[in-house]
């Protein structure tokens, strides 16, 4: 077998069975960089040999068995977990929350690097040309939108495509608006309901009801939804095309589209509000993909970026709403001195706060190393005024 190398156009390259040069769009969802080296891949191929390439930083192009390239993947993926199970490979016990978060992270991101190395042929139409392989164009389609070319992707992304399509498709249920909401890829979905339920019990400051209210990141919409729900007239904003078309999916599905406006923007829209709720990302850590971009936010940019602007866009009487976990405190990569010592310089003041506990099974399990700083965690909304 033959290596290529990728260009700096987004192709990958390989040389066939006949010694003929081949090349292909590369598509990454998750913004992955395409593997520098490419090699064709079939059924003969064990996880032992796969995993020794793929830490070379080669990519296998699979041209066999679909449901092998599953098995394969599996298998790598299981090989991989044995290795990290070995004595001294496991984050050590007495260090500290904040390295063994850091160890699990790195972790994670070396894991999905390599399994993100097996790769598929998929066609014009999302389409895949292999034995036993099912129909994927649909969520293909919903996922990366129409394409002009054929084009190479990670099988692992295309598992999280059909995956988050069939979620798309079922939805979220969410009990603060007795209704699912449904999460498009790359989308973060609302899976946690207790921050959804403290936005829809919080009570309302009149003046959201003269001057509206403003939903800073809205993601699927579902803090909106909420908003809009309770009587206000809602200005929701995001910054990624993909997060407005999904909450104009949900919000028409909900029948609340004409209360609420969707803007692309970054962070604040024009003008002032009377409520300005904000759910940014909780753990200030770099994130691994477009989906972690909810969860991991470095240096705590949103956050920070939020209360830097809120006193601006408040109305006389108004309050901006802050929805925010106490996780990053727990893991020591931030403070509260530091979140008060922002909300302070942002001209605000605290006048209440609501909190609640988690109820994700995650705050339960402890096996994980994390596990006190997750049955610790707290869920709050912080509620702002300017001083």
């Amino acid at each position: 077998m033959n290596t290529d190398s990728h260009d700096a156009g987004g192709q990958v390259r390989w040389t066939d069975d006949e010694g003929q040069e081949q090349h292909a769009r590369w598509r990454s969802l998750a913004g992955h960089p395409a593997p520098e080296r490419v090699l064709r891949a079939g059924d003969e191929m064990g996880a032992a040999q796969a995993l020794r390439l793929a830490r070379a930083g080669t990519g296998l192009l699979w041209r066999g068995d679909f449901l092998n390239a599953r098995h394969l993947l599996v298998a790598m993926g299981r090989r991989l977990d044995a290795q990290a199970a070995r004595p001294g490979q496991r984050p050590d016990p007495s260090a500290g929350l904040k390295e063994i978060f850091l160890a699990q992270r790195s972790a994670q991101a070396q894991r999905s690097r390599l399994l993100g190395l097996l790769l598929l042929p998929l066609g014009a139409d999302h389409g895949l040309a292999l034995r036993r392989a099912p129909d994927v164009r649909e969520a293909g389609l919903a996922a990366h939108g129409p394409v002009a070319e054929p084009y190479v992707a990670s099988l692992r992304e295309l598992l999280g495509v059909v995956g988050a399509f069939e979620w798309r498709k079922k939805g979220v249920p969410v009990a603060a608006l007795q209704a699912r909401i449904h999460p498009h890829h790359g989308v973060f979905s609302p899976v946690r309901g207790e921050y959804v339920d403290l936005v829809a019990q919080a009570p309302l400051p009149e003046a959201a009801h003269t001057a509206g209210a403003c939903d800073i990141g809205t993601g699927t919409g579902v803090l909106a939804a909420v908003l809009a729900q309770r009587g206000l007239s809602v200005v929701a904003t995001d910054n990624a095309p993909r997060a407005i078309a999904c909450a104009l999916d949900n919000l028409t599905r909900l029948k609340l589209a004409r209360r609420v406006t969707l803007v692309q923007a970054d962070l604040f829209p024009l003008g002032r509000a009377g409520l300005v709720v904000c759910n940014p990302p909780w753990v200030p850590a770099q994130p691994g993909s477009a989906l972690d971009a909810a969860v991991y936010d470095p240096d705590s940019r949103m956050l920070r970026g939020y209360l830097a602007g809120l006193a601006a866009h408040l109305a006389p009487g108004g309050e901006g709403w802050l929805i925010l976990s106490d996780l990053a405190e727990h893991l020591g990569l931030r403070s509260r001195e530091e979140l008060l010592g922002w909300i302070a310089q942002g001209g605000l003041r605290v006048v209440g706060r609501a909190d609640t506990r988690p109820s994700h099974p995650r705050a339960g399990d402890a096996s994980d190393p994390l596990h006190a700083a997750r049955a610790a965690e707290v869920t709050s909304l912080w509620r702002l005024a300017a001083a």
